[in-house]
């Protein structure tokens, strides 16, 4: 029971700081002018052009199970220009690591939700499973103009404790 209660506290950690991770991201986006038109603004080496979000999801998976985490979470991150945070896109990238050590082998992954705000913003929601146990990724994708970027990335492994909440005979759900 002791080893359950601190993957969760590291579980939970993990969350808050991805959360905090993004939320700045974005903060530092909207702050920041583009130094460039965005003609002449250079696309990164990571990022090709794609016809669609799904095209990013399914390029990150094929790179999270053939090339590790590290790579995966560079393409993801070099869509978009505004992600220049490396030091904690590294923090993300090592805690993601240190989960995936934990929970053995990635298997597969599994959609669990898509949902289109807009033609230009795209929420997806994926079961990741590995052999210990399952972690969830969260991607929502921004269309600004031409290209599908980045706008927000997260994982946890809180969907056991969200089912049994739905399973409560005084569920809201």
């Amino acid at each position: 029971m002791k080893h359950l209660n601190l993957k969760r506290f590291y579980t939970r950690a993990f969350l808050v700081a991805g959360m905090v991770f993004c939320c700045a991201m974005y903060t530092k986006a909207q702050e920041a002018a583009p130094a460039k038109p965005a003609a002449t603004a250079a696309k990164p080496a990571a990022a090709p052009v794609v016809k669609g979000a799904a095209d990013l999801v399914n390029t990150f998976f094929k790179k999270y199970k053939e090339d590790g985490t590290s790579l995966a979470i560079d393409y993801l991150f070099g869509t978009n220009k505004y992600f220049t945070n490396t030091a904690g896109i590294n923090q993300l990238k090592a805690k993601l690591d240190s989960l995936r050590q934990g929970i053995g082998l990635f298997l597969g992954k599994d959609l669990i939700t898509q949902k289109n705000a807009s033609n230009s913003l795209v929420f997806y929601s994926y079961l990741v499973k590995h052999e210990i146990q399952p972690i969830r990724f969260t991607f929502i994708f921004y269309k600004p103009q031409n290209d599908w970027v980045l706008y927000r990335f997260k994982y946890d492994d809180q969907m056991d404790i969200e089912l049994e909440d739905a399973g409560k005979i005084n569920s809201k759900h």
